[in-house]
């Protein structure tokens, strides 16, 4: 290895280790909320990822230490671990994981040459292949043999905790107005969904201090939490029944934070120029939005990535002209 190289993989591996403090906070308050599954989607989706990552290198005859010490693959199965409902069996968060790896990112040639985001292709393949899985979201954290029971030997207490989430309720709600949503929901809190404010406000933190260190930059974050915050403003009726939720509760539920301070800035997959990765974000705000409230799905944040992650190359190529362009 050259010097350039070691240096690169010593800064890649440092990026890295930021990211994965960063993202404690938010780690933190999940495990406040739901407790042990959170614990075992993290085991589990390290597991498979690093086992995944190490079968693969050993196949094709590339070093394995080496790779596994950049703690890509590690930070992948942490976003994936937060990502996924921490009630689902245990063989959802492998596969989940497998796929990230094996499809998202060692299939196009490892850490580097990604064009999808790798937690979000793993997440996206057991959304559209295991739905119901996919929305087991328990209501209270549950004891730990309960826990056992729900993930590894696929017991009742999963039927017995699963509730709709905030963002599943408003989509389906066709009577109640907003205010008589967060007085009967259980899972409404003050602004958004109760616990999820401060998941997310724990993302916020975290992306904050990523922000100030200089790893990532504002402009993607800053876009998606602007598309997202606007067009739920424009199509914000007040307390309504047929209303889609307001601004503020768009941005304290679901994965937003998330997504605006750890998915849509991995610098492989997202354009590099400041106003093509602006772009980036704002389009990403934008789909979510439309697919939380007139798609399939609650939340919607894995197919926004996933469609502005193609729109990449072309909103670099944007951007370029603009600045050719410019006086």
């Amino acid at each position: 290895m050259s010097q350039t190289q070691s240096i690169d993989a010593q800064r890649l591996r440092q990026t890295m280790g930021l990211v994965l403090l960063a993202s404690t906070p938010g780690v933190l308050a999940l495990l406040w909320q739901y407790g042990w599954g959170v614990v075992f989607n993290l085991l589990l989706t390290t597991l498979a990822a690093l086992a995944s990552e190490a079968l693969l290198l050993t196949l094709h005859k590339r070093p394995v230490g080496a790779t596994l010490g950049d703690a890509s693959a590690l930070v992948t199965a942490v976003l994936l671990a937060i990502a996924l409902p921490p009630a689902a069996p245990w063989w959802l968060p492998v596969i989940a994981a497998s796929v990230a790896i094996g499809v998202g990112k060692q299939a196009f040639g490892g850490v580097g040459r990604n064009p999808f985001n790798p937690a979000m292709v793993g997440y996206a393949f057991v959304l559209l292949s295991f739905p119901l899985q996919m929305n087991h979201w328990p209501g209270q954290s549950g004891d730990l043999l309960g826990w056992l029971q729900a993930v590894f030997a696929g017991g009742a207490p999963i039927d017995a905790w699963a509730q709709p989430t905030v963002l599943d309720g408003l989509r389906h709600n066709r009577s109640l107005t907003i205010d008589e949503l967060f007085a009967s929901h259980p899972g409404f809190g003050a602004v958004g969904g109760r616990g999820s404010e401060w998941v997310n406000l724990g993302f916020l933190l975290g992306g904050l201090a990523l922000l100030q260190r200089k790893v990532i930059s504002w402009h993607a974050p800053a876009g998606l939490l602007a598309g997202l915050g606007l067009f739920s403003l424009l199509a914000w009726n007040g307390s309504g029944s047929d209303s889609n939720g307001s601004p503020l509760l768009h941005l304290f539920s679901g994965s937003t934070m998330l997504a605006a301070f750890f998915i849509i800035t991995e610098p492989v997959s997202a354009p590099k120029a400041a106003l093509a990765k602006l772009l980036y974000g704002f389009a990403a705000g934008l789909l979510i939005y439309l697919i939380r409230t007139w798609g399939s799905y609650p939340d919607g944040t894995a197919f926004a990535v996933l469609l502005v992650n193609l729109a990449s190359p072309g909103l670099e190529r944007f951007a370029a002209r603009r600045q050719q362009a410019a006086p």
